[in-house]
């Protein structure tokens, strides 16, 4: 792990993994959203300066993202670099009630809802999981060895399940977050898809 002093010191405590995953889920995501906005301005830009320094992103050609919401930390940052050096930038389509591909994201392209209410490109060329080289992935929650929890719906882990199979393959997969929803240890299942990478405003970890 490597890090960097954090943005500014937290008296509270990370919530318990003892707590059951849908509780679990509701503490770290209202503590994202307590965030004030000059501290997500400033720890979006600190996570972008230290993915963009990474050897998984400066030798990708195709970079999918997420438009954040309900406090997600911001990958904004990090499309700008992105497109500035002439990469792919994608960003995930829902297919059907399983898994994901992901659209070209040009910066003007028109964009629309999903179910979920949650842009993605209109119209635009669509590549498979495997055709991506990095994927910066949002989470909910995350521990030290590149655990992840997500929102609880499993696109991810579903899409992506054939890197358990055979962890060299492309993508890799960085999770981005702020360091307040890091937890000891998170519970492990069989499908569950490591990261390869966490990246917060304090750290870079298991990269």
């Amino acid at each position: 792990m490597r890090g960097v002093p954090p943005l500014f010191a937290r008296s509270q405590q990370n919530p318990p993994v003892t707590m059951q995953p849908t509780d679990l889920r509701r503490a770290l995501r209202a503590r994202r959203r307590e965030l004030d906005a000059g501290f997500r301005a400033e720890a979006a830009a600190r996570v972008a300066s230290r993915i963009a320094s990474q050897p998984a992103f400066t030798s990708a050609q195709r970079v999918a993202v997420y438009i954040a919401f309900d406090g997600e930390l911001d990958p904004a940052p990090l499309v700008d670099i992105a497109r500035a050096c002439g990469k792919d930038v994608l960003l995930p389509v829902l297919q059907g009630d399983q898994a994901m591909h992901f659209g070209l994201w040009p910066a003007a392209a028109e964009l629309s809802s999903n179910r979920f209410g949650i842009p993605e490109p209109h119209a635009t060329e669509r590549f498979a999981a495997r055709d991506v080289d990095l994927v910066l992935t949002p989470l909910v929650g995350f521990d030290v060895q590149c655990g992840r929890l997500g929102m609880g719906g499993g696109f991810y882990d579903r899409t992506f399940a054939f890197l358990l199979d055979d962890a060299e393959a492309r993508p890799r997969l960085f999770g981005l977050a702020y360091d307040c929803q890091r937890v000891e240890q998170l519970p492990r299942q069989p499908w569950d898809v490591p990261l390869a990478a966490v990246v917060t405003e304090a750290a870079v970890y298991c990269a």
